[in-house]
């Protein structure tokens, strides 16, 4: 994909990954549309950044992401490049008496259903586009999953799937297909802790090795995934699938 002059809408683009890849658009010289369910965050980046525009969204409401949809398609017909990058992640204990399966049901809607509603309401918009590109964030956990964290990386492992696929049926389209596997990174996705973790991987950095990746064109198979995450990705391929797993989920 090219860099500069772009249309480019990142959902969960208050915080995190999201947000830092909206800063690094912006100041690559791209039109930057960002959306997020904390108005008052929209309103703070909005203010620093007046380039970049901000549209209240929560995806698990059909309503709200339908008329933020239609003001997107009016104010911005040119959109090229859209990131679906909202999502929750929570831990779960289904040994605990009393476990139920509302986290489970919530990151299911978020990470999943969410993500297909908003590229069901943007493709057709893409697809006008000479050269556009639909990315999704997934994560290094879809390949080799943290058992305490079950059913977020089982979303994920169906976001590589199901982009696997989307990429393949739109292989004869102007439409791109990217997948972004983060590692452990610098954020509030699991809380104020994470952000705050020296194991974690600086937003900063990761970041700019995404971006450095996109300019390169350094996506095999659309998928922007770290070197140090590779042994992951081909555990199965490799045979260190039980060793992998057994390292990150001590018994």
């Amino acid at each position: 994909m090219k860099m500069t002059d772009n249309t480019v809408l990142i959902t969960g683009g208050t915080s995190g990954i999201g947000r830092a890849l909206a800063e690094a658009f912006h100041d690559r010289g791209n039109r930057v549309i960002i959306t997020g369910r904390r108005q008052n965050m929209l309103g703070e980046i909005t203010r620093a950044r007046p380039g970049i525009t901000g549209f209240h969204l929560d995806l698990d409401d059909a309503g709200s992401l339908a008329s933020m949809a239609s003001a997107v398609h009016d104010r911005f017909p040119r959109l090229n490049v859209l990131i679906a990058n909202a999502g929750i992640s929570r831990t779960e204990d289904m040994t605990a008496e009393d476990w139920d399966t509302a986290d489970a049901e919530a990151m299911v809607q978020t990470n999943i259903i969410g993500v297909l509603r908003v590229v069901g309401a943007f493709l057709p918009l893409l697809k006008q586009q000479p050269a556009s590109t639909v990315m999704a964030t997934s994560s290094a956990l879809a390949f080799l999953p943290r058992a305490d964290f079950p059913t977020y990386c089982a979303t994920k492992s169906f976001l590589h799937s199901w982009l696997t696929s989307l990429r393949h049926q739109l292989r004869r389209t102007s439409v791109d297909v990217l997948e972004l596997s983060p590692p452990y990174v610098q954020t509030e996705l699991t809380g104020a802790a994470q952000a705050a973790d020296p194991r974690a991987m600086s937003l900063a950095t990761y970041t700019s090795e995404v971006m450095t990746m996109l300019e390169r064109g350094c996506h095999p198979r659309g998928e922007l995934l770290l070197e140090r995450d590779h042994a992951r990705r081909w555990a199965e391929r490799d045979g260190t699938y039980d060793s992998i797993f057994a390292a990150m989920n001590p018994a």
